[in-house]
């Protein structure tokens, strides 16, 4: 009998730097930066813009280890940004900032991308989470992959945290995947039948010199280049620590239940890109308010009936994973409203009280700042 995988779990998030007097995007400071590789090592680098920082936890065991080292990565992080007056926030786009004011990255990655993508690159003013699970064989990697391309506009769903974009609300929940979507090689993976084909594909890119390796490939779910996991890519940031925390186990956890269907000779279905795509939409679009679609019923489901329904699936993955707690708690993104909403009913009851557009604006980012501080 096959080994079972110990389906070990690592996140990445990316952060906007605001300064804390204006709640403006600021530049980070190269003694900030080196402050937290000082302390962090590897575990935290600069992004694309000089306005983010990227951080990723250790390889972990279990979701109670990653929240432990999330939160000493985020609360590293807000600990130097302080001592320059500025401060972390963990959304997908900052409500007015303008990315033609924006400067990206010396290095040579960056530099390379900006030449390569142009103007595209350029309007990346976006923040993502990224979740990875230890899937070590590589064939069953690829056909986890095109199982779980299902489960990834739920996960869109709960994380949505863009709703307002160059100071105009623009009436999606997730405005990122918007603007992550111009870039080449995005949205929901092709169906591969094996690894090989996989790599076969993969190769006449990088053959051709169009691409160097796979890591210029950024589809919402896709084997990782550096590490023998699945990697989701479909999130918007989290300001919550506690919510982030969410999403990944029941990333972990459907992972796991698909393998658990391959165990007992059977499988999730696999549905058209096209179909899948529909809820993709939905969930940028509406987040958790309108419901996707249930395609077995072939109806639109309310999404709190859907993420019962996901728990249900998962419950004695979660067990096992020892995340049941965590998956439950999913049940709060439902009560309180994904970021998105938050951030809407913060900025309109500023504007009821009598702030003018920008104080509502300012009213939205210094919530974002205590939110992410919440749980540190």
């Amino acid at each position: 009998m096959t080994k079972e995988p110990d389906f070990t779990i690592g996140i990445e998030e990316e952060y906007l730097l605001v300064d804390l007097d204006t709640c403006a995007l600021a530049e980070a400071p190269e003694a900030l930066m080196q402050a937290c590789v000082d302390d962090l090592g590897d575990q935290v680098t600069p992004e694309f813009l000089q306005c983010q920082i990227e951080v990723g936890t250790r390889v972990c065991a279990t979701i109670g280890e990653a929240r432990e080292d999330l939160r000493r990565l985020r609360a590293t992080v807000a600990k130097h940004a302080h001592s320059h007056g500025l401060a972390p926030i963990a959304v997908s786009c900052h409500p007015v900032a303008d990315w033609k004011q924006q400067h990206h990255t010396d290095k040579d990655r960056y530099n390379d991308l900006e030449k390569a993508l142009a103007g595209v690159a350029r309007r990346m003013l976006i923040c993502g989470m990224h979740v990875h699970v230890g899937v070590p064989d590589r064939d069953q990697r690829i056909d986890l992959m095109a199982q779980m391309s299902y489960f990834l506009p739920h996960l869109l769903a709960m994380s949505t945290s863009s709703p307002f974009w160059q100071g105009v609300d623009t009436g999606l929940a997730s405005y990122r995947l918007t603007v992550f979507d111009n870039l080449p090689r995005t949205g929901l993976p092709p169906r591969f039948e094996s690894w090989s084909d996989y790599e076969r594909s993969v190769g006449a890119l990088i053959n051709l010199n169009l691409i160097e390796d796979a890591t210029k490939i950024w589809w919402d779910l896709r084997p990782s280049v550096r590490f023998p996991t699945l990697e989701s890519r479909i999130c918007d940031v989290s300001p919550r620590l506690e919510h982030t925390l969410s999403i990944a186990a029941l990333t972990q956890c459907l992972t796991r239940m698909l393998w658990r269907l391959a165990r007992l000779n059977q499988r999730w279905r696999v549905y058209e890109r096209f179909l899948v795509g529909e809820n993709r939409w939905r969930a940028q679009r509406y987040g958790v308010n309108e419901g996707l679609i249930d395609f077995g019923r072939k109806e639109l489901v309310p999404f709190g009936d859907l993420l019962e329904e996901m728990i249900g699936l998962v419950e004695s993955d979660a067990a096992v994973l020892g995340c049941l707690a965590e998956v439950q708690n999913a049940h709060d993104v439902i009560a309180q409203g994904t970021s998105a909403d938050r951030q809407r009913t913060v900025h309109k009851a500023a504007l009821e009280s009598g702030k003018n557009a920008d104080g509502a604006v300012e009213a939205v980012i210094r919530m974002l700042v205590e939110e992410y501080n919440a749980d540190l």
